[in-house]
């Protein structure tokens, strides 16, 4: 079989790069070597493609395991404490979230527990699973399985969004009484700056390329640089790229699902019913947030009476006693981005449901911006936690967690798992129609 030059020179690459897809818009690209901290960005949507980080395994275990015992530390010991006529206040992290829990407000608590305890320990012993044994010259039992699970709860871990709360929360709580910062704040101060150092200095790719059984996409690459040149796409071509490992495979003749060769994900051409689920919970986040912004997210009752304050009010007490920065702040997180979250959900689902090619770039940009935001919402829920387990000095002074709490958590869930839904590859997929 004989090819033209071009397709002679493009098989000749392969042997020093493989065939990789772009996760926003599909494009199939050669991948190239980067100089060390280089990044490679999409030609055409411009997303980060991958990262050439050194290989400092060392490092990045060190690191992790230096976040294990802080933050083991961290929720040993109380965050904040206050002096109430000579008697010191404290609570601990999973003190605060079993308040809420006893005042029945066991979302609330749930999610507490989820974010800022379960998910960043998951996320701890993961890399430390992966990395232990490489350090001692052995090979992780399922490595694939661990890293797919890695990859699920990463956006769910909240150390930077909590010590956002708690600094809101001291300056709330300065008012009220003497406040005393515990251990576990600087613990968990420390945890995020260590958990973020060791994010840059372990690759998963890297500990993808270790694992066994189907090693590179030679044979991809291969099919689909002998094959026409109008051919741009994953999808055009008939490869699934894993979400999990970015293995680029063939499917099986006439199926649209598929299990990866490496680590047995499941694949689809697009992910099953995006458009259904980003609509349904867009849709449930838009109903929520009636209620969120209206009824009180907290009541305060004290010998005068009872306050009810939404989180509007929130800002304006911040903003009234000084602290405009976090007023802002709050602001921002609290109203601005659950707001824009939802418009820019519905302008993304509306226009890939109309199919529209029209600044296809920009849309994906929103989109990325989207996802990245969602979590910061939860700042308000970790402000109303705090200052639920602290201040409870029966009919003097006490606060609880008010029913806007359950709807502005539930809001930050539900846009969190629409943007997860969305398949940014189905506003390329009518700039390919719009071609033919």
């Amino acid at each position: 079989m004989r090819y033209g030059s071009s397709a002679r020179q493009r098989m000749s690459k392969m042997n020093e790069a493989k065939l990789i897809a772009c996760h926003e818009c599909d494009l199939l690209q050669w991948e190239t070597a980067l100089t060390d901290g280089g990044t490679a960005r999409c030609q055409r949507c411009g997303a980060t493609l991958y990262r050439s980080l050194p290989a400092t395994f060392d490092r990045a275990l060190a690191l992790t395991v230096a976040a294990a015992i802080l933050f083991a530390i961290a929720n040993c010991f109380p965050v904040v404490g206050l002096w109430v006529n000579g008697t010191l206040v404290n609570t601990t992290l999973f003190g605060a979230a079993s308040s809420l829990y006893a005042d029945g407000m066991w979302a609330i608590a749930g999610l507490v527990f989820v974010t800022t305890i379960l998910m960043p320990a998951l996320n701890i012993a993961a890399v430390i699973y992966l990395l232990l044994p490489l350090q001692l010259g052995g090979f992780p039992q399922k490595p694939e399985i661990v890293l797919r699970v890695l990859r699920h709860i990463a956006p769910w871990g909240m150390i930077e969004v909590l010590m956002l709360g708690l600094l809101v929360a001291l300056v709330k709580l300065q008012h009220i009484a003497s406040v005393v910062p515990g251990v576990a704040i600087w613990a968990f101060g420390a945890v995020m700056v260590l958990l973020a150092a060791a994010a840059v200095t372990f690759n998963p790719r890297d500990s993808w390329a270790r694992i066994g059984g189907v090693r590179n996409n030679t044979d991809v690459s291969y099919g689909v640089a002998a094959s026409s040149s109008t051919t741009a796409t994953g999808a055009r071509a008939g490869l699934f790229t894993c979400h999990h490992c970015d293995l680029l495979s063939k499917p099986p003749a006439h199926a649209h699902g598929a299990s990866c060769p490496r680590c047995n994900a499941s694949l689809h051409l697009r992910k099953p019913d995006s458009l259904k689920r980003t609509w349904a919970f867009t849709f449930a986040a838009m109903i929520l947030y009636i209620p969120a912004a209206l009824l009180p997210i907290m009541v305060t009752s004290t010998l005068f009476g009872a306050q009810s304050d939404t989180i509007i009010s929130g800002v304006v007490y911040l903003w009234t006693t000084g602290s405009w920065s976090l007023a802002v702040i709050v602001f921002i997180a609290s109203v601005v981005v659950p707001m824009l979250k939802i418009l820019s959900l519905t302008y993304l689902a509306w226009s890939t449901q109309l199919r529209s090619a029209l600044i296809p770039r920009e849309r994906t940009r929103i989109y990325r911006i989207v996802e990245f935001v969602g979590r910061w919402s939860m700042l308000d829920i970790y402000v109303i936690t705090i200052l639920v387990a602290l201040v409870q000095f029966g009919s003097v002074a006490s606060i609880e967690a008010g029913p806007g709490a359950i709807a502005f958590g539930a809001v930050v869930v539900l846009t969190m798992f629409a943007a997860l839904s969305f398949d940014p590859r189905l506003i390329w997929d009518a700039v390919e129609l719009e071609r033919e």
